[in-house]
């Protein structure tokens, strides 16, 4: 079965399901327990379909990725970088060492590699590996997706007004007035997440093994992870500020549900508890627990407040906005941000520097495995208060 016949056969699902719920519900809005059974079935099957599709769309990206590599050289993987001209971390010759360096455990390591050394032991590693990597981060990190990236070589501060200056009738002939806007700032730091990986001798050895998208790609998955969790919930001691944290402090960011569960009128007004000019490009924050009570949830005429998604690669939609699912957002419990809804492009992510990569000396020998180390500086904030809101349990 192809891919396509795959996305196919979710949109059938997905409209029988609500098919199914209409002609089951009856004027209170339930369905008696048996149809309720028959339904959850149907949403087990969705859920499937979406991990097999899910599957299929990696095994692309990986395949994808395999193609854009061209033969190797012996010992030596190699990519069509043509490297016309291209010097340091971007030239070729760079990326060769690199890898050269990787296999041979540090053992050799080329007059290449010794001119981008890291002060904190280790390696900066190629440009393309770099650009990589980001890319594998901003596929796998939702908040990567929607929140606004940039590259810093230190502290980064960034000017916002901390109140607006209003606008004053005069009368005619009468004295003007004015009013004194002020400006705050917000400083972006940086703060190290490292990941470690452990790879055996054999494949060290084995020239035909795709090392370096082997590394990468898990090195990528790792940090995507770190990033996503530490940008939602971060403390900012040691990582960066997740923008919960940031509504948490101030609440004039966020309602709370009128009862001790959630329900269609609560997501309502977290939409319009919303300033208008961040509803243009707002978006939802669910985690996969609370997108499964408000995927039965109606509005005032009976209608679906939940739309999925007809067209592959796009995300669903909850009351016309794009809905964004993350396992780093909590749970629907009392005390928890169940939603979160706003423009965030707000959020600012800074990295800092290029990442580094080095070997783990000699800590896994005795296992026949040997560990390398990726660091990178990073940190994050949501810059406008006003730009998302939260949904909180009462």
């Amino acid at each position: 079965m192809t891919i396509q016949e795959l996305y196919d056969k979710r949109v059938n699902l997905v409209e029988n399901a609500r098919k199914f719920l209409e002609e089951h519900t009856d004027a209170d809005g339930k369905i008696s327990a048996e149809d309720e059974a028959s339904y959850d079935k149907m949403e087990s099957d969705i859920a499937a379909l979406d991990k097999q599709i899910e599957r299929f769309e990696n095994q692309e990206k990986r395949e994808a990725q395999l193609s854009a590599l061209q033969p190797l050289p012996a010992g030596v993987l190699s990519s069509p970088n043509a490297g016309g001209g291209k010097t340091g971390r971007a030239s070729d010759e760079y990326r060769k060492a690199a890898i050269q360096a990787i296999r041979s455990k540090f053992g050799k390591v080329s007059n290449a590699l010794q001119t981008n050394p890291d002060l904190s032991g280790g390696y900066l590693i190629p440009a393309e590996w770099d650009n990589r990597l980001i890319q594998t981060l901003e596929e796998e990190n939702v908040m990567r997706k929607l929140g606004t990236s940039f590259p810093t070589s230190g502290e980064h501060k960034i000017n916002i007004a901390a109140t607006k200056p209003a606008a004053l009738w005069v009368a005619e002939g009468g004295a003007m007035t004015f009013g004194n806007g002020t400006f705050a700032q917000i400083s972006l730091d940086a703060h190290k997440v490292h990941v470690g990986i452990l790879v055996t001798e054999e494949l060290l050895n084995d020239n035909a093994f795709g090392l370096e998208n082997y590394i990468l790609d898990q090195f990528g998955k790792a940090i995507a992870n770190a990033e996503e969790d530490a940008f939602i919930n971060g403390d900012g001691n040691g990582k960066p500020t997740g923008f919960l944290t940031t509504l948490a402090a101030d609440a004039t960011t966020y309602i709370t549900t009128s009862g001790a569960s959630m329900s269609a009128d609560d997501v309502i007004n977290l939409e319009y508890s919303l300033k208008r000019p961040y509803r243009r490009n707002a978006a939802w924050l669910i985690n996969d627990a609370t997108l499964a009570q408000i995927r039965k949830f109606k509005d005032s005429t009976s209608n679906y407040i939940w739309q999925p998604s007809y067209v592959a690669g796009e995300p669903d939609r909850l009351l016309g906005y794009p809905l964004y699912s993350t396992p780093y957002m909590p749970t629907p419990q009392s005390g928890n941000f169940a939603l979160a809804f706003g423009d965030f492009s707000y959020y600012n992510i800074a990295d800092r520097g290029s990442r580094v990569f080095q070997r783990l000396e000699e800590l896994f020998a005795g296992n026949g495995m040997t560990g390398f180390l990726l660091k990178e500086r990073v940190d994050g904030m949501l810059i406008d208060n006003s730009a998302v809101r939260g949904l909180k349990i009462k």
